[in-house]
């Protein structure tokens, strides 16, 4: 397995059946991200671009995301960010860290959507 150090925006309305290494494909209309894992496995990594997962940030000439990608459920469970066309790795989690930011991550989208249907319903 080759790291991916870097990578390019694509700007699609569908993504790709076949995902090129190094290629965040970008579908605006279906609010998704789409690449191949920066870990070089070849699995594909969806980003879905919402309040409550990912945001984000392109300027023309670079790209980033937020927050960081944390393939836990892939065998390799690689972490990294997109930053500014970079790869920048971070630390694997631990299981228990893992665990934890999933119960924060679902405590967090339960209480936007909890409040954001509460602003719907006035």
């Amino acid at each position: 397995m080759t790291k991916i150090e870097s990578i390019r925006s694509e700007f699609v309305e569908y993504i790709p059946d076949d995902l090129e290494d190094g290629v965040l494909y970008i579908s605006i209309p279906y609010a998704t991200a789409v690449h191949k894992c920066a870990s070089g496995c070849g699995e594909t990594v969806v980003t879905p671009l919402k309040p409550t997962d990912w945001s984000l940030i392109w300027n023309r000439d670079e790209i980033s995301l937020y927050p960081s990608i944390g393939n836990w459920s892939l065998p390799c469970k690689s972490h990294y960010w997109i930053e500014k066309n970079e790869i920048i790795w971070a630390r694997k989690w631990s299981d228990a860290e893992i665990k934890r930011g999933r119960r924060k991550d679902s405590k967090r989208k339960k209480h936007y959507y909890k409040n954001t249907k509460k602003h719907n319903e006035i």
